[in-house]
């Protein structure tokens, strides 16, 4: 049972709906503490390979960190995995999507940013303004940003606090797709039924590549070392690894088992 977020199950997909519209699907440390469990349940679960993350109701996908909880005293603190359970989450290879359907500021942003994909209403809007509250955007914003449209695109965006739509946020390169706002649940399960037509084997190692490859020193040392990285050599060792070339001579459908 979960209290600020819902939880779906669809074949090999599972979508997490943060539930607490009251507060623009703001976080407070229950609810990041929550959803850390509930992505911790994801990762370990072999019949699981994609997720979607989206926000309850219409107006807010998350509106980042609970000011009020945290100005009125509460205890603040966050899961080791954390905001959401995912900024900081770095050992899962399975490819999670976020599904912007409103307001994403702050540590909402921050969430989409830790995600793999982000499909956006045409109603959304992004921001990083912590600095208006003496805050900074210490849960990914600062380091995720830059890397994925470049430091003066980022720059632009963290040093004024301002609020980019969703359009501009796919012409900075950080939305993948905009969609009107009643398509955008549809939008999001086409992205992953493309993922879930291939091998989960592959798709870990694949995720994996590109986040330890960026993080070698140079081209060569990602080449030299992606074939020591653990989820391509589980691919290799994988049945799917078999299971893919069979059905390609077969010219059939081919059955992932994801192991």
């Amino acid at each position: 049972m979960t209290e600020f977020c819902r939880i779906e199950k669809e074949g090999h997909l599972t979508t997490v709906t943060i539930s607490r519209p009251e507060v623009m699907n703001a976080l407070h440390p229950p609810a990041n503490f929550e959803l850390a469990g509930v992505f911790d349940e994801f990762a370990a679960d072999p019949e699981q390979w994609v997720a979607i993350v989206t926000g309850a109701g219409e107006k807010a996908f998350s509106a980042g960190n609970d000011l009020k909880y945290q100005a009125s005293g509460g205890k603040m603190s966050t899961p080791p995995t954390g905001f959401a359970g995912l900024t900081s989450r770095f050992g899962m290879d399975k490819p999670v999507i976020a599904a912007v359907n409103g307001l994403a500021m702050g540590g909402g942003f921050e969430i989409a940013l830790a995600c793999d994909l982000i499909i956006a209403a045409d109603t959304a809007t992004f921001a990083l303004p912590e600095p208006r509250v003496g805050l900074a955007a210490l849960a990914g914003g600062l380091h995720r940003l830059p890397r994925e449209i470049g430091s003066k695109k980022a720059l632009g965006m963290i040093l004024t606090g301002r609020r980019v739509s969703a359009e501009e946020g796919k012409s900075l390169g950080f939305v993948n797709e905009v969609v009107p706002a009643g398509e955008l649940m549809t939008a999001a399960r086409k992205w992953a039924a493309q993922i879930l037509e291939l091998s989960p084997m592959s798709i870990r190692a694949s995720k994996q590549a590109v986040a330890r490859g960026l993080a070698e020193p140079s081209l060569e040392a990602a080449l030299k070392n992606q074939f020591g990285y653990p989820a391509v050599s589980a691919m290799f060792k994988s049945e799917d690894f078999i299971e893919g070339p069979m059905a390609f001579m077969m010219k059939r459908k081919p059955e992932w088992k994801g192991k």
